[in-house]
């Protein structure tokens, strides 16, 4: 399936071919766990997202992490202090998320740079345990492919495959995006979508230090390893659109560019800093999306969608509301970030407790491939469509030779 060429259906067709969905199973037949045990759960990428969301494994779903992994050593060490963990499972070296995936525990959390996240997952799910995975799943179309074969091989082993998508776990945007879908706006005619923020942080790298541990600390402003920000941060507002419009871009038109960080402290790495896409869904339904991190003097996510009875007006960590003929006041700020990783953290562990098998790579996938179509489209400045993007088979590479 790996290799297999995706199609261009319309989106239930590729919801059912990646296998969406729950399936209820009796909780015996889920790995390493009875209903109501403890949940053993091992941390693949030990950084400040692995040690964010960790905790909450922890604090709000009962389970223990038992293993960590990673490739810096100071990572490594201060989370195996935090979480109290044995020394003999914190593995260290680019073959760690191997021994921890294949010892002896229930679920596998990867909080690795983007372009590991396919191999890691494929093996999580070749040892027979449950993933847990941070968006996005893959930098390119190659690595979406496997994330949808290793999604798959879960489904088949009665697995839990979850990607973190906040604003899908929480109730204001669940019911927007449902208003939207019975008609409150009318039929969708255009939408606007943008992501607008400053540098995530400076080079988090030492003088010193070796050249591809700076890299995989500094992934996020790296193009091969994070994707570039359109995939790596973008892709959440991206994300809610396709939800809301229920389908993918059938073709994408952009622009964007780097600009001159020399002699800042933001000076790292070669990810684009801004972009400038048009999308054009199915039903004639055209998207404006534009992003940059370029200053902290203003900073939003948002979605918007418009149709002749009104507008939906949603932001990622704030308003969530309908406006015009059946104006719906959602919410005047959500918690978007927090609390939609809390249930998903939740939602997966009590999915391997009681049985449930929880899967929800199809609109990943198709969130993470609309990102890579207005990356494509931006480096190119070329029209893009869908099916071409499928086509291709280029797999980014990066010689990364770490001293250990």
């Amino acid at each position: 399936m790996q290799n297999e060429p995706l199609p261009n259906p319309p989106r239930r067709r590729f919801l059912k071919r990646a296998s969406a969905g729950v399936l209820i199973l009796k909780p015996e037949t889920v790995f390493g766990s009875q209903a109501n045990s403890t949940v053993e759960v091992g941390l693949v990428g030990c950084g400040g997202r692995g040690n964010w969301i960790a905790p909450f494994f922890v604090e709000y779903a009962g389970a223990r992490v038992v293993a960590l992994a990673d490739v810096i050593k100071s990572h490594l060490d201060q989370t195996q202090e935090k979480f109290k963990v044995d020394s003999s499972r914190a593995y260290y070296g680019p073959d760690a998320y191997k021994q921890l995936a294949h010892s002896r525990l229930d679920a596998v959390i990867l909080e690795t740079p983007p372009y590991f996240r396919p191999e890691h997952a494929a093996e999580a799910v070749a040892a027979g345990k449950h993933v847990y995975l941070a968006k996005p799943v893959a930098v390119d179309v190659p690595g979406c492919k496997a994330i949808l074969s290793s999604a798959a091989a879960a489904q088949q082993q009665k697995l839990n495959f979850l990607v973190d998508f906040q604003s899908r776990a929480q109730p204001a945007f669940q019911e927007a995006a449902a208003r939207v879908h019975r008609g409150d706006i009318g039929k969708p005619v255009m939408a606007q979508i943008y992501y607008y923020a400053g540098r995530p942080a400076k080079d988090r790298g030492t003088p010193g230090m070796d050249p591809g541990q700076r890299r995989v600390l500094n992934f996020y402003m790296e193009r091969i390893l994070g994707g570039d920000i359109i995939v790596e941060q973008n892709i959440h507002v991206i994300d809610m659109a396709n939800w809301y419009l229920q389908s993918h871009p059938l073709r994408a038109r952009g622009t964007g560019g780097r600009t001159n960080w020399q002699g800042t402290p933001f000076d790292a790495g070669d990810a684009w800093d801004h972009f400038l896409v048009t999308y054009w869904y199915p039903n004639n339904v055209q998207a404006t999306f534009s992003s940059h991190q370029l200053t902290n003097s203003f900073s939003d996510l948002c979605v918007r969608c418009f149709g002749i009875d009104g507008a939906l007006d949603s932001h990622y960590g704030g308003l969530v509301r309908i406006t015009g003929r059946n104006r719906w006041d959602g919410a005047a700020k959500d918690d978007t970030f927090r609390s939609g990783a809390i249930t998903n953290v939740k939602d997966f562990v009590a999915a391997i407790r009681e049985g449930k098998v929880l899967n929800n790579a199809a609109v990943a996938v198709e969130s993470n491939l609309t990102a890579i179509l207005g990356r494509t489209a931006a480096y190119s400045g070329n029209e893009v469509t869908w099916d071409e993007m499928m086509r291709s088979n280029e797999k980014w590479e990066i010689p990364l030779k770490l001293r250990w």
